[in-house]
């Protein structure tokens, strides 16, 4: 019989700082993102929902009415139709005046709608108890 000595080397050498981080960076893009969310950021993504539907919803109603608005007066004074000018004008002032009142009637339907959540989740951060 022959004698067989060959054996398995096997050499092992641990990242380096750098090649940790990067190792690390790569996982963290790969890796499912975590659900929970503190209490703090809950309330500010409440009172960001609040407010930002209010603002989206007003903004967009404002700004349809300008552009309505500037084409009425281009038709005046460009294109020298007074009266269908002033029409559209007129037509375009209307939402540019609603958006401040929808917008606070959307700010109140949030607040109907988030407002005990946020004040449930805001005393819990402050420590006080319902009263």
């Amino acid at each position: 019989m022959e004698n067989n000595n060959n054996k398995f080397s096997f050499v092992y050498s641990a990242p380096t700082e750098a090649e940790r981080r990067e190792i690390e960076s790569i996982r963290r893009q790969y890796k499912p993102e975590e659900k929970a969310i503190n209490k703090v950021d809950r309330l500010r993504a409440l009172h960001y929902r609040v407010k930002g539907r209010a603002t989206a919803s007003s903004l967009a109603i404002g700004i349809i009415g300008l552009l309505i608005f500037g084409f009425g007066m281009a038709l005046v004074l460009e294109f020298n139709q007074l009266v269908i000018g002033i029409a559209v004008s007129v037509v375009g002032a209307v939402p540019i005046a609603v958006a401040y009142p929808i917008y606070n009637a959307v700010i109140n339907c949030g607040k109907k709608k988030y407002g005990e959540e946020i004040i449930r989740l805001s005393n819990e951060l402050l420590g006080e108890r319902k009263k």
